[in-house]
């Protein structure tokens, strides 16, 4: 049991941080979502998102007054416009949700095992417990609504069969046998993110201010709708369904919700979990042809986030992460 004050380790601090950024950037989308939700249901979604967001960066405030560490400057309601017309569908508003708590319950997954101090550790079993719940009720919305677009489905095994043949990891020449349901389960959640990342950053391009962040996430679409075409191929061969794209819930306006500055960092942040999404397929894909094109298109994907990053840089929208010390610099 604890009995004196135990400083934060740096994967504390870390992730104390970072759920700093995202939860503020969330305050600011949320609010402009509730501004022009019409559905009464999605709105009660989209209201305890709100809440469970401003809950998280109410927490980490606090923790980190008390630590004496610099509060992050996030985002805050310079980057959104409520009064800007709607730009995306209710819909929309629920598959965003859901994609997000879908990467949400990810990040805080793998930081709770890195976590020591009993507070800490509480926080972050909170934020899964209220992702957790907040997913579900979205889920549940969207399958009510007959909008929720299911995984395909694959015969049961009637005996259990062992493996025997080396032609099982192969993938590259000849007949290739039939995916397994992890495959799958990748195969088809990737082609819904892309889908997913798509809308968004269709949205984001038409309304973006700079014509340089413009050209940059018009670029995003050409790489992710090249990247449904791979994934997509794969599910084709297998005489799978694919799930389809959400394009039209974008609306045609060209006035802007947000900061050029929040939609660059909302597509890093998609990217990012893109990427660990991608990484996270190979473990799951023994066909050699299917794990080598995600290798690809992740080294596709690593250059283009990285593109970002050096956008963020060059305007000066980047905050510098907690680091360690420079004692190089402090000895001179």
């Amino acid at each position: 049991m604890e009995t004196h004050h135990i400083r934060l380790t740096s994967s504390e601090v870390g992730g104390l941080w970072a759920n700093y950024i995202a939860d503020s950037m969330f305050v600011c989308v949320y609010k402009y979502y509730l501004a022009k939700v019409e559905d009464e249901e999605t709105k009660k979604i989209l209201e305890h998102a709100l809440d469970v967001s401003q809950q998280h960066v109410q927490v980490v405030t606090k923790i980190f007054k008390e630590e004496g560490h610099a509060i992050p400057l996030g985002f805050t309601e310079n980057d959104v416009n409520v009064d800007a017309p709607r730009l995306f569908s209710d819909e929309f508003f629920l598959f965003y949700t859901k994609h997000m708590t879908k990467g949400a319950l990810v990040t805080y997954g793998a930081i709770l095992p890195h976590t020591f101090r009993k507070d800490i550790r509480e926080h972050f079993m909170s934020c899964i417990s209220s992702t957790m719940e907040l997913f579900n009720e979205t889920t549940d919305l969207l399958l009510s609504k007959g909008i929720e677009v299911r995984s395909p489905y694959i015969p049961y095994l009637q005996e259990v069969d062992l493996v025997e043949k080396q032609h099982f990891l192969a993938g590259w020449m000849g007949k290739q046998r039939p995916l397994s349901a992890a495959e799958i389960t990748h195969l088809y959640s990737n082609v819904q993110t892309n889908h997913m990342g798509t809308s968004v950053i269709t949205g984001f391009a038409q309304v973006a201010n700079s014509k340089e962040i413009r050209d940059y996430f018009r670029r995003g679409i050409v790489i992710a709708k090249k990247q449904i075409e791979v994934f997509s191929k794969y599910l084709h061969e297998n005489n799978l369904p694919v799930p389809v794209t959400w394009d039209a819930e974008v609306q045609d306006i060209t006035e802007s919700p947000f900061s050029d500055k929040l939609m660059l960092y909302q597509i890093s942040m998609m990217t990012a979990a893109g990427m660990g999404n991608y990484g996270t397929a190979i473990s799951a894909s023994p066909r050699r042809d299917i794990a080598a094109d995600y290798v690809r298109l992740q080294g596709e994907i690593g250059l283009y986030a990285e593109d970002g990053l050096n956008l963020q840089i060059k305007h000066a929208w980047m905050e510098r992460p907690p680091h360690a010390a420079d004692r190089d610099e402090l000895m001179k």
